[in-house]
């Protein structure tokens, strides 16, 4: 069962897996392909995390997130007031070290099967000989249109005659696939040296970017231990930093598993409250002491299931906190980051949940001249100034401070969860920004807590609090308005708003795999 943002991603991964190949290697395939028919996510020009559980049990944690390049510096983004500017998020100087290539070629070398050319052999079809735009993709181009019009292979690519392609018309990225051939023929060195390399530095340096030979040829995935989270007799398992998705899912769940959810009644006035006030403080600790752990410390504490039940006991059933009287780890003892989401199963029970991105659609909306791949606006995930917040809203520390070589930090929480016998039971993840560990968290205790199906639990409506902004957000007439009355009684700040996170799942329901794509997004379930 593969379940992908974008229909013709879906099939891809499918016919890989009626061709033998195993739930890595569909993986592999369709990340690709979504570089080719997503691009509003879909990437070579980004990173992301992987997490893998083999039908033997073994588990795994792939980190190929970004890197800031070696000459970035803690204030490259603002201005002689000190104050943050735009330049992490639009132009070439927003651009991280991409990581998807290493990711996805370390991921084939260690768990792989198939040959790794023909993994990318769909992608580099679909690239060469075209494909049909669908709607999705030509609404997407439409609202993009005029940040891809300022630079000058973005309107080549994206807005040729000055407007991007219609609905039913066919689009080629010839660029595009004479670089996914190099990758085919030379693996990740297809990307990080050579010619491919060559166009990326050149890009660089005619707009002012940062990434250079050296930080291309440095960078290097990472394999880490996956989070293992315990919620009512499940395990779940989860990005450890530098995602903060594992941590800060693992802190709500383990508040919310001190109350009793079921009783409380399924978006209710109470249940809303609990809900937030577990993600308030488990956002708190998020953003002041989450970063790259390989530049910085994360508190052993975050990770200590006692923790979360000691911050769960500061939480009023019936008063809503105010996010500037939350402590963070103040509940410890004194002595001790648009994204793009797809799950796949194989028929021998092994789980990919792989999680992709290159931060806000389009990324930094340049394309690398003759390469035909955007690059991301992943720097903006960095603290660009401590206390100011980002394209999220988030407000962070110290620990994710800019600096060279250093991987920032992320919200995506790909996730697999078992039963408590051990089976594999959900594999799934979220788009969004910080709203995808809320997405995911909400998915999982639909799941658990309320017995819901797949479908339901992916579709249902969504909440999220972050700690700061100190607002409690719902998906417009997610809520009623008595229940809106009430939790604003309790005193919480309440804003309707859009889509909290898309999350597409894959449920096993005791006989077969069930899968959905999330309606906010769209995309396709399907399976064999």
């Amino acid at each position: 069962m593969v379940v992908t943002d974008a229909p013709i991603a879906t099939a891809v991964g499918v016919d890989i897996l009626r061709s033998g190949g195993n739930a890595v290697d569909a993986a592999i395939a369709i990340a690709f392909a979504l570089a080719v028919v997503y691009p509003e996510a879909g990437n070579i020009g980004g990173g992301g995390f992987m997490v893998a559980r083999m039908a033997l049990g073994a588990a795994f944690a792939l980190d190929f997130r970004e890197k800031a390049p070696l000459t970035a510096s803690r204030d490259m983004y603002l201005d002689a007031r000190g104050e943050p500017t735009d330049r992490s998020v639009t132009g070439h100087l927003a651009a991280g070290v991409p990581g998807t290539v290493a990711g996805l070629w370390e991921a084939h070398g260690r768990l792989g099967s198939l040959p790794w050319a023909d993994l990318l052999a769909p992608a580099i079809r679909l690239a060469r000989d075209g494909f049909v735009v669908d709607s999705a993709l030509a609404a997407s181009l439409r609202a993009a249109a005029d940040r891809l019009r300022a630079f000058a292979a973005s309107r080549t690519l994206f807005l040729a005659n000055g407007s991007p392609p219609v609905e039913g018309t066919a689009w080629r990225n010839p660029d595009l696939a004479g670089v996914l051939e190099r990758i085919a023929g030379n693996g990740a060195d297809g990307f990080y040296r050579g010619e491919s390399a060559a166009l990326i530095v050149a890009e660089m340096r005619r707009g002012g970017g940062r990434i250079t030979h050296e930080d291309l040829t440095a960078y290097r995935a990472t394999w880490r231990a996956p989070i293992s989270i315990r919620y009512r007799g499940h395990t779940i398992l989860s990005m450890p930093p530098p995602s903060s998705g594992g941590i800060t899912l693992g802190l709500i769940l383990g508040m919310m598993e001190e109350f009793p959810l079921s009783g409380a009644g399924w978006h209710s006035a109470q249940h809303v409250h609990l809900m937030a006030e577990a993600m308030r403080r488990a956002f708190a600790d998020r953003n002041t002491f989450l970063g790259d752990p390989d530049h910085s410390e994360v508190p052993a504490f975050l990770t200590d299931p006692s923790y979360a039940v000691r911050v769960a006991a500061s939480i009023d059933l019936s008063r809503a906190s105010r996010s500037a009287d939350i402590r963070p780890g103040g509940a410890r003892r004194q002595a001790p980051q648009q994204t793009t989401h797809f799950s796949v199963v194989d028929e021998s029970g092994n789980a990919v949940a792989l999680t992709t991105t290159i931060n806000e659609l389009y990324g930094s909306a340049v394309t690398v001249s003759g390469g035909g791949f955007l690059l991301n606006d992943e720097m903006d995930d960095f603290t660009v100034r401590p206390g100011a917040p980002n394209l999220y809203g988030l407000v962070q520390g110290e620990a994710n401070a800019i600096g060279p070589g250093k991987r920032m930090l992320s919200a995506m929480t790909p996730v697999i969860m078992t039963s408590p016998q051990g089976r594999v039971l959900l594999v799934t993840g979220a788009r969004g920004g910080p709203r995808i560990i809320s997405a995911v968290a909400q998915v999982i205790s639909n799941i658990i807590d309320f017995g819901l199906a797949v479908g339901a639990a992916v579709r249902a409506p969504r909440i999220h609090h972050q700690h700061l902004p100190d607002m409690l957000y719902y998906e417009a007439s997610g809520l009623d308005a008595e229940t809106v009355r009430a939790l604003e009684g309790m005193g919480h700040t309440v804003e309707a708003r859009g889509a909290i996170g898309s999350g597409p799942a894959i449920l096993w329901n005791g006989i077969a795999w069930t899968a959905v794509p999330d309606p906010r997004t769209g995309g396709l379930a399907a399976g064999y």
